[in-house]
């Protein structure tokens, strides 16, 4: 049993803390009233990629996706599942915990190509393990041309080294990747995975959703707009490039496209919130 104070306990997000009624963290403890705090557990991420969901059931709807790398703390642990919190975002959501370790090296490299291969010796002519997505994060010694992977296997310099220099160069690296409910990666991503991952390659990591994106970053008139600024409208985000065209995640399409922002405006009937972040 579990009980909610009324006032401040109202200011944390339920997508970002663990504020009950089932689970509390010790973290809100003086804030929120409990019976039982649980104090969450860092794990790590070892699968290439894997959906997060919104209950402990392999059906239940995708909220957001963890890379291989990515710390994930937890709290509970339900028919396989683990209930945790994303710590490069604090997105709280279900993943299997098969998926999920101890950490042990720390991340030294993060993958910069669309998709690496994990070669199962360091030539590329060795058999490929797996794939590693772009923005895996993961820890290793060089090898001459290639990266030996603490985990495993090589990977190859031209694949961690060649970072995106930017937003927009992060952004292009999507460009034809599939809409995917949930998804960050160029596999498969949706609008607000997109952004945030192209405002990453530039040190601003964003929240994972929409609203909770455009809570933050500058408001700016709607005519001050330029390239390097997010379009918002209600449950929709797009990045603002040169010319006025808008790179975006969309469900009309169903892949990542440039289209003229004008099209965009036309099929949303109206003019999007602009906000910048630096």
């Amino acid at each position: 049993m579990s009980w909610v104070l009324r006032g401040p306990a109202q200011r944390f997000e339920p997508r970002e803390w663990f504020a009950g009624p089932e689970v509390v963290e010790l973290a809100l403890a003086g804030e929120i009233g409990a019976v039982r705090y649980v104090e969450p557990k860092a794990l790590v991420c070892t699968a290439p990629r894997v959906t997060v969901r919104s209950a402990a059931d392999a059906a239940a709807e995708a909220s957001s996706e963890l890379l291989f790398g990515e710390d994930f703390e937890i709290v509970d642990v339900k028919a396989g599942f683990a209930l945790g919190r994303s710590l490069h975002d604090r997105y709280i959501g279900w993943v299997p915990l098969d998926a999920l370790a101890l950490p042990s090296a720390a991340p030294t490299h993060r993958v910069t190509a669309r998709r690496a291969p994990v070669f199962g010796a360091a030539s590329i002519k060795a058999a490929v393990r797996h794939e590693l997505p772009f923005a895996a994060r993961v820890a290793g010694t060089m090898a001459g041309d290639f990266l030996a992977l603490a985990s495993g296997g090589f990977l190859h310099r031209r694949h961690f080294e060649r970072a995106p220099a930017d937003r927009v160069a992060a952004a292009a690296l999507f460009m034809g990747a599939p809409y995917l409910w949930g998804g960050r990666t160029p596999d498969g991503v949706d609008c607000s995975g997109l952004v945030q991952q192209a405002l990453a390659a530039e040190g601003i990591m964003l929240r994972r959703d929409t609203d909770l994106q455009r809570a933050e970053g500058e408001v700016v008139p709607f005519r001050a707009r330029a390239a390097g600024d997010l379009m918002f409208w209600p449950g929709h985000v797009g990045l603002l490039l040169d010319g006025d065209q808008l790179c975006h995640a969309n469900a009309y399409w169903m892949a990542v496209v440039t289209e003229p922002l004008a099209d965009v405006i036309a099929r949303a009937g109206a003019e999007p919130e602009v906000r910048r972040f630096r």
